[in-house]
């Protein structure tokens, strides 16, 4: 048995002092730390002035693109795309994915995201660095057919599926359609068939921007999410993500569908100046998720950010500077992407996954330490993380990524190389 010491805190509540217990892959109880001698103790960690979090669960990402950071800055979606990311996106090659990926997802989990859910092409080069740095990853090949590009052949999406599913404890597959403006009805009904059969989660851009409404909207003669429930798509298996440009009424029929909207406020805010009526959403009944997008636009895999803007940037829509509390953004990054992606996790109980992280909180924001929701949501950051564990085992701790036995500096140098062409 192991154990993380310190405050543990989930949505459930805050509780001071204690051990959060596991042995596998499972917590096997939350105790007063007094009473970790009543255990078979291998390995503490933490202690006093020490947070104890579930990990976060990012609900959306494109790890790879963290070799593009910076590019395109200040260009909205439908530029930034065309542009700039679809030309760099047609130069990639498997061995560069692989390591690309490696280097998005390490630095997600060093900033407190156990779990990825990923959206992308060369979907087995990510699924393999996945599993070779020991994180949880939900992982789709993107695929579409409205738009010429060698990358997205639909049938990969399909083929990888099934070479996945069931093959990793840690890895799992999706579907991942790019959005409802370049997939054509045929193949989303297909998605929507495959899904069914399946049980496979459907991962899709969703009204990202103006044009994309507009496409859909002039070639079907319908709304986006009127599109995603005639293709048989609109359930609780996808994973909506953005949800910027959707009007009231589909609002509530994709709240009615039990879909996950999964909310990205940092890519939001940087590519569209637009933030999503997520109350709205979860007030019809929508489960609500955080993610990151990708390291370009957002600049930063830090789930930390993402919760601190979700939380500020409702109060610009509701007009209310309490419209979304830190503990209601704090469930968003946890249990709502449990729920999205089926996970028992999110909370700190006996049961649930043994994936934590340990927040170093002996610095000044910390203080005082007695609601420490607001502390976590506005006032920590990624680099708080000192340890995180995955499915029991620690994955991270204090800059190395101990199943590959590197440092985050020893992948830094080795992007630098790859940039310049040295590797």
């Amino acid at each position: 048995m192991k154990a993380l010491v310190g405050t543990a805190v989930d949505y459930t509540g805050i509780r001071f002092n204690v051990a959060v217990i596991w042995e596998g892959n499972t917590i096997v109880d939350v105790t007063p730390r007094e009473r970790l001698g009543d255990y078979d103790i291998d390995e503490v960690y933490g202690g006093r002035g020490y947070v104890v979090l579930p990990g976060f669960i990012n609900s959306h990402t494109h790890v790879a693109m963290a070799k593009f950071r910076g590019m395109g800055e200040d260009l909205p979606t439908p530029e930034w795309l065309s542009r700039i990311i679809w030309p760099a996106e047609r130069e990639w090659t498997p061995r560069e994915i692989h390591h690309w990926a490696l280097l998005g997802m390490a630095e997600a989990l060093a900033n407190g995201s156990t779990t990825v859910n990923d959206h992308y092409f060369f979907a087995d080069e990510i699924a393999k660095a996945a599993r070779e740095l020991g994180i949880r990853a939900f992982v789709g090949q993107t695929i579409m057919d409205g738009v010429d590009f060698p990358l997205t052949k639909s049938e990969e999406g399909f083929r990888f599926f099934r070479r996945w599913d069931g093959k990793d404890d840690l890895v799992k597959p999706t579907l991942a359609p790019h959005a409802t403006d370049t997939v054509s009805p045929e193949l989303l009904s297909e998605i929507g068939e495959f899904a069914r059969e399946r049980n496979a989660l459907v991962h899709i851009h969703l009204a990202q921007s103006r044009e994309e409404v507009l496409r859909v909207k002039h070639r079907y003669g319908i709304t986006p999410v009127r599109y995603l429930e005639r293709a048989g798509a609109l359930n609780e298996r996808l994973l909506g993500v953005h949800g910027l440009y959707i009007e009231h009424g589909d609002v509530l029929r994709f709240g009615k569908s039990g879909a996950t909207l999964v909310h990205c406020p940092v890519s939001n805010l940087k590519l569209e100046a637009r933030v999503p009526p997520v109350l709205e959403f979860e007030a019809a009944g929508a489960n609500v998720a955080l993610g990151n997008d990708s390291p370009n636009p957002t600049g930063l895999m830090d789930m930390f950010r993402e919760m601190s803007i979700a939380s500020l940037a409702q109060n610009i829509i509701t007009g209310s500077s309490s419209s979304v509390p830190a503990r209601r953004a704090f469930s968003w990054a946890t249990v709502g992407g449990a729920k999205a992606l089926g996970l028992k996790a999110g909370l700190i109980r006996p049961g649930y996954l043994a994936d934590l992280v340990l927040v170093n909180a002996r610095k000044p924001q910390f203080i005082p330490e007695g609601n420490v929701y607001p502390l976590v949501v506005y006032s920590a950051r990624g680099s708080d993380v000192k340890i995180a564990v995955v499915g029991g085992k620690v994955i991270y701790r204090n800059g190395l990524l101990v199943r590959i036995g590197k440092t985050l500096g020893e992948l830094w140098s080795e992007a630098k190389k790859s940039c310049s062409g040295d590797v």
